[in-house]
């Protein structure tokens, strides 16, 4: 049975981001597979709704750069190149590094301490092997980290990168339980943020983004070594 079959949907009002919520997932466990082109009316069997739902979930993940329209086929999932990993941590380093000095030195501590639930729902849903609300988690803690800057053109810029790093073949890492360190580090960071050790707390989040790009790479190059868990090519 297709892994996509457990990913059924039911009919609701906003059926259009379940589908693309649920094209994600499947993206990050590895099931959609980079380089292949998936047509509508095959994913929409998979996920139990109809084509239309599917197509415009698909335009969405265009937009964001994590799928490509082909022509009478359907959307193929984009490639990404260790280059293209390379620049996207780099860019991510120049903002968030400086950003999260700039943060440490001028926040409250209560708007710092707001963020620690955060923080731990991280770490609790990388013990629970949970990739979807980890990664939820992870990306709502860095963007209302540096929303503490004042300034939301910088967090739109590092959400559209968030969104194009995508981790796919990220499930299977997980599966080990090598998401938990990096989890753990956004604790860290929050720690010295709220000790005001702003030098440490730039040096936290070089390492954590460097230690990010290593899951990106180890996961893909795991879901390379691993038969595809769909065969939904365009027929």
């Amino acid at each position: 049975m297709s892994h996509l079959k457990s990913r059924a949907i039911s009919v609701q009002t906003h059926l259009r981001d379940q589908v693309a919520d649920a094209l994600r997932a499947a993206l990050i466990a590895g099931e959609l597979r980079p380089g292949v082109v998936y047509s509508a009316p095959t994913l929409a069997a998979e996920l139990g709704v109809s084509a239309t739902p599917v197509r415009e979930a698909m335009l969405d993940l265009a937009r964001e750069g994590l799928v490509e329209a082909v022509r009478n086929k359907g959307f193929r999932v984009t490639e990404m190149t260790e280059q293209d990993l390379d620049e996207f941590t780099e860019i991510r380093t120049l903002i968030e590094v400086p950003t999260v000095g700039r943060v440490a030195a001028t926040a409250a501590v209560e708007q710092l301490e707001s963020l620690r639930p955060l923080a731990q729902r991280i770490v609790t849903a990388a013990q629970e092997h949970d990739v979807l609300k980890y990664l939820e988690a992870d990306h709502r803690f860095h963007l209302e980290l540096l929303a503490l800057a004042g300034n939301r053109h910088l967090v739109e810029v590092v959400s559209d990168l968030r969104k194009r790093s995508r981790l796919f073949g990220l499930g299977s890492l997980n599966e080990t339980g090598r998401l938990v360190a990096s989890a753990r580090e956004h604790v860290e960071l929050l720690d010295l943020m709220v000790a005001g050790r702003i030098r440490e707390a730039e040096e936290c989040m070089r390492r954590h983004l460097a230690h990010v790009r290593s899951l990106w790479a180890d996961g893909r190059a795991d879901a390379a070594e691993r038969e595809p868990a769909l065969r939904l090519g365009g027929r």
